[in-house]
């Protein structure tokens, strides 16, 4: 049995190093974290070199973006079940390595057929990781859980910006079929998470249950929309963004790509300021604030051109992000008891059906019509987002 306070669920540490390993065990997480969102935005840089190499459509190619959001993302609440379950370390170490191999062979798939599987493949990794990583992140703090969980979700978020733009340089350097060896470092992460990671308990094993679940359903419903239609926008733009800027705007690659990253790098700037604003002001004034803000914003990126533009689609993204850690927070406070399974809801599960649903359809809709209108089209979907926010709690 433990003789204090656990980092992990299940972790036997003494009260003594309960500080420092909780730390450690933090910045471990935080690694693996930038290691495989680095690989989980990865599609989105191939997507144009996919689309060439291999003769698809818009609509094939966002069909491999919602596959990929499916094996990723959606299965999220079945790792989230199997880590409460289960407390096998191997959800978090073996992810880095699976991603990373699986991800990059996109590099020399032969086929459509071959690039499906593929992403299929490479999700799992992702999918293990996020509903342990996310759940153990704030296990060993007793307050400011808005902060680190910022700090956990701002590392992913920036290996998820930094993604395109360093696997553009190595396919602008080395060749697109030699993307496969980038797959090193998620190997070296794995190895080093399974000597690192500390042990577990198995006799602290938790069954799923819905019934806590079940009793704060509306605040947990109205949380998820929330989340949702953030999402639809946050997903496609990630998947649609470098292919948009060069088919439509005339950037080249690499531009496209340290557009995407410019973006991305300042969500994950402003995960971190939300989570410290939610911890001031409290998450639904905060929620509010990033859906309001982010509207205008991301309207001038397609109204203007040149700097302006770029400056509204960084000033959007930073705004738009502010509520990724706090709502993983109020969705673990609501349900303290299966905080895996519920960190996958809001992490994998919603994120994961905007993608699945969203990213094939801007596709169709492009075209149908074309990317500026598709994607110009989904800014509706934050004007809703304030909508559900409005019914959440005020305490909140």
């Amino acid at each position: 049995m433990s003789t204090g306070p656990s980092v992990f669920p299940g972790a036997v540490t003494a009260p003594g190093e309960h500080r420092k390993t909780g730390l450690q065990a933090l910045s471990l997480l935080c690694i693996a974290h930038f290691c495989i969102d680095l690989y989980s935005s990865g599609l989105s840089s191939f997507q144009p070199l996919l689309v060439d190499k291999l003769g698809l459509t818009l609509t094939e190619a966002g069909l491999l973006g919602g596959l990929l959001t499916l094996s990723s993302s959606v299965a999220q609440p079945l790792y989230g079940i199997l880590s409460d379950r289960f407390r096998s370390r191997l959800f978090t170490a073996l992810a880095p390595a699976v991603a990373g191999v699986f991800i990059t062979a996109l590099g020399v798939a032969p086929t459509y057929s071959w690039a499906l599987a593929l992403v299929v493949l490479g999700g799992v990794g992702i999918a293990s990781f996020h509903p342990q990583g996310s759940a153990w992140a704030t296990a060993s703090v007793r307050d400011s859980h808005g902060r680190w969980m910022a700090v956990f979700i701002s590392a992913g978020t920036f290996g998820w910006a930094l993604g395109p733009s360093l696997l553009t340089a190595v396919i602008s350097r080395f060749g697109f079929e030699n993307v496969l060896w980038t797959s090193i470092p998620g190997l070296a992460t794995t190895l080093f998470l399974l000597f690192m990671l500390p042990p577990y308990e198995r006799g602290e094993a938790r069954k799923f249950d819905l019934a806590p679940l079940k009793a704060v359903w509306k605040p947990l419903f109205l949380l998820y929309m929330a989340v949702f239609v953030r999402s639809v926008v946050q997903q496609t733009y990630t998947q649609f963004l470098p292919l948009y800027l060069n088919r439509e705007r005339g950037f080249s690659l690499s531009e496209a790509a340290h557009s995407l990253t410019a973006y991305l790098v300042a969500g994950a700037i402003g995960g971190f300021v939300g989570g410290n604003l939610s911890d001031r002001f409290g998450a639904r004034k905060v929620i509010l604030w990033s859906f309001a803000g982010s509207v205008p914003f991301l309207a001038l990126f397609y109204a203007a051109t040149g700097w302006l533009s770029q400056a509204g689609l960084v000033a959007g993204g930073l705004i738009l992000l502010f509520t990724i850690p706090v709502n993983v927070v109020v969705a673990q406070r609501l349900v303290p008891s299966q905080a895996g399974t519920i960190s996958a809801l809001m992490m994998g599960f919603s994120w994961g059906m905007a993608g699945l649903i969203f990213i094939p359809l801007t596709g169709w809709i492009s075209d149908q019509f074309s990317l500026r209108i598709a994607m110009s089209s989904l800014l509706i979907f934050p004007v809703l987002g304030i909508f559900f926010t409005r019914l959440l709690p005020e305490d909140m």
